[in-house]
């Protein structure tokens, strides 16, 4: 896995090696991460890395959150329960030295503190099939996670309808995954 664009372009992440498949670390490919963030970058959504504040939520190793800081993002937190994902977290936050930017919640997605600043950009990649992911949207909302208005990504395996107040943005298929985009209230 590697840095596709941005300031740290081709810079390696560290190996997953066998993974934690108990805990579904599922890394989003390099492909797909390339085409979300094309789609993301095209100017449709206005321009959604630019001093965004991300939350990247059930992040495993963090591409999807250091993808945005190395494309201009002022700050990333990422959450993930896992303890192999919290390692490879920490690791490549040190490989890309962006520990001034970028926190570490050792915690669940579907548990959330309440928020030191709400996100304008949200990743949401929890485990297929597991109904986690409106769960973990419901409890960014409720925990003052998101930004009026913040742009929602949403990996799983299935299209995603928009909970109750969210508005439906988009819906792309890649492989075996499929990514909605939701606008927060």
């Amino acid at each position: 896995m590697r840095i596709i664009a941005g300031d740290w372009r081709g810079r390696a992440l560290s190996a997953v090696g066998k993974g934690d498949p108990g805990a579904h670390l599922r890394p989003t490919t390099d492909r797909v991460r390339e085409s979300l963030f094309n789609m993301l970058g095209g100017g449709r959504f206005g321009a959604p890395f630019d001093g965004a504040r991300v939350l990247d939520l059930f992040a495993g190793t963090g591409a999807l959150g250091l993808e945005a800081l190395s494309r201009g993002a002022d700050h990333a937190t990422f959450v993930d329960d896992g303890r192999v994902a919290q390692r490879l977290l920490r690791d490549n936050i040190r490989l890309l030295g962006c520990a001034d930017r970028a926190v570490v919640l050792g915690t669940s997605a579907l548990r959330l503190p309440a928020a030191p600043a709400p996100a304008t950009l949200v990743f949401l990649d929890p485990p297929y099939d597991k109904g986690f992911g409106a769960r973990a949207l419901a409890a960014a909302q409720a925990g003052g996670w998101l930004a009026p208005e913040a742009l929602i990504v949403w990996e799983e395996r299935l299209p995603q309808d928009a909970p109750e107040g969210f508005a439906l943005l988009d819906s792309r298929r890649y492989g075996d995954s499929t990514v909605t985009l939701l606008r927060a209230p």
